[in-house]
């Protein structure tokens, strides 16, 4: 059996408090109209917390020291889109004020209460956001 090429992304748990940064998912082909985390795929060459910092750029413009994120949780995920590795990163201090830096893809950016997460929130996302809240270290979903 050949060996397995799984897609690598991060994910971010922007913590303020007893709430978490999330985005409203957009005009996208894959969940569309649910909340998820900033997050993206690693890029070939790129580290997982390098791509991390990447993402926090791009999607809401803040700048994350690699020292201030999290070791991550590892999620081993497996549904309909084939098999990935997420890997999901706190953060509790950064620079700058978040904003949705990507409008054609999100709806809006908005502080939740960990406690009163959306319905409409994509479920593997939560998982991962209470798995690592729950000092979890690798969880597998969808197998």
């Amino acid at each position: 059996m050949p060996n397995a090429q799984i897609p690598i992304s991060v994910f971010i748990l922007l913590k303020k408090q007893d709430k978490i940064l999330l985005l409203y998912r957009k005009n996208t082909s894959f969940n569309s109209d649910k909340w998820s985390l900033p997050a993206g795929r690693v890029e070939s060459g790129e580290s997982a917390t390098n791509a991390m910092v990447r993402e926090a750029k791009e999607e809401i413009d803040i700048d994350i020291n690699l020292e201030d994120l999290s070791s991550p949780l590892v999620m081993h995920n497996h549904d309909d889109q084939g098999e990935r590795m997420h890997l999901f990163f706190v953060c509790e201090k950064w620079n700058g004020e978040p904003k949705n830096n990507e409008p054609h893809k999100c709806g809006e950016i908005k502080w939740h209460k960990v406690s009163e997460l959306p319905d409409n929130i994509i479920s593997q996302v939560e998982t991962g956001i209470r798995a690592k809240l729950n000092n979890k270290s690798y969880i597998e979903y969808g197998f």
